[in-house]
């Protein structure tokens, strides 16, 4: 049975432009379950892009409510709908993601009462069950287990990491998060650690580009997010068998290109490395398969 991820989604922040990757999304293969990590613009797309069915998701887990994180939830599961969609759909996130679950239905209930009565579809809101993610919890899905923890990502107070385990196999996704020492604890020994990431280099220019924010924008991108050098530090302390730079801010500077990336985590990480890129598959090798040699660099499906 095979297991992966893909990180369909390479970019950090809402913005696209001309030529940039799109927003957080990844897709989690373990254990013969298919697990969406969050759902930025783009996310139904990229599911489809890796040959996957949007009805044969079987679980979905939101980080937390930032746009770049939740804006095409509804979207996605809608479409999903349309496509044949008639088993429940069980949905994780921080508290307040129901709320905005049931805005998106009442935005879309001329559509969905109308589908519903003159195509014979199931009731949309039947089919999805809204669960907030504890810490406190595993929540189990079959072989699939999922464990979060609060991470570090102010002003926001309900953002979490995410540990997913099946079959001897264990992903780590970080979540929007400045550095946390409780990261290398809850990662610990796992297969691939997914981890945000930023340049502190380019983030001058990256605040100028934007236009429309002041002082405030760098300040919160600075506090609430993790230094490339700082996610590799992490990924060392952790002991796992390879790390994944993932919402990178920034994705879409020309200036600014994978060796970048390399260079700054070079000094702290040795080990197997994969700079996202939109699509990019990381095959997670055999079950239970020690060692680096289980990791491939992965493909742009």
């Amino acid at each position: 049975m095979s297991a992966w991820v893909a990180l369909l989604g390479a970019k950090g922040g809402p913005a696209i432009r001309p030529g940039s990757s799109m927003p957080t999304s990844s897709l989690a293969r373990l254990g013969g379950r298919l697990a969406l990590i969050d759902a930025g613009l783009g996310a139904a797309a990229g599911v489809t892009r890796q040959g996957v069915e949007l009805t044969a998701l079987d679980l979905i887990v939101v980080t937390h409510l930032h746009s770049d994180h939740v804006l095409e939830l509804g979207p996605l599961i809608h479409t999903a709908w349309t496509a044949g969609l008639r088993r429940p759909l069980t949905v994780l996130g921080p508290p307040g993601l129901a709320r905005a679950w049931e805005g998106f239905v009442a935005s879309m209930a001329w559509d969905i009462d109308l589908r519903i009565a003159d195509e014979g579809r199931p009731d949309l809101s039947d089919l999805v069950r809204i669960e907030t993610l504890r810490e406190d919890a595993a929540h189990e899905f079959g072989p699939l287990r999922l464990r979060a923890m609060r991470n570090d990502h102010p002003p926001v107070r309900d953002s979490f990491a995410l540990r997913l385990e099946a079959e001897g196999l264990a992903v780590v996704f970080s979540g929007d998060t400045a550095p946390m020492e409780r990261m290398a604890d809850f990662a610990a020994g796992a297969d691939l650690l997914v981890h945000e990431a930023l340049l502190e280099e380019a983030v001058d220019a990256l605040c100028a580009r934007v236009g429309n924010g002041d002082e405030r924008l760098r300040a919160h991108i600075m506090r609430s997010h993790t230094r490339a050098e700082d996610a590799a530090r992490i990924a060392a302390r952790a002991g796992v068998r390879a790390l994944a730079l993932n919402h990178l801010i920034p994705a879409d500077d020309p200036a600014y290109d994978e060796s970048h990336w390399r260079a700054a985590v070079a000094p702290h990480w040795s080990g197997p490395l994969h700079i996202a890129r939109d699509g990019l598959r990381i095959d997670l090798g055999p079950q239970g398969a020690g060692g680096a040699a289980g990791l491939t660099t992965g493909e742009t499906i």
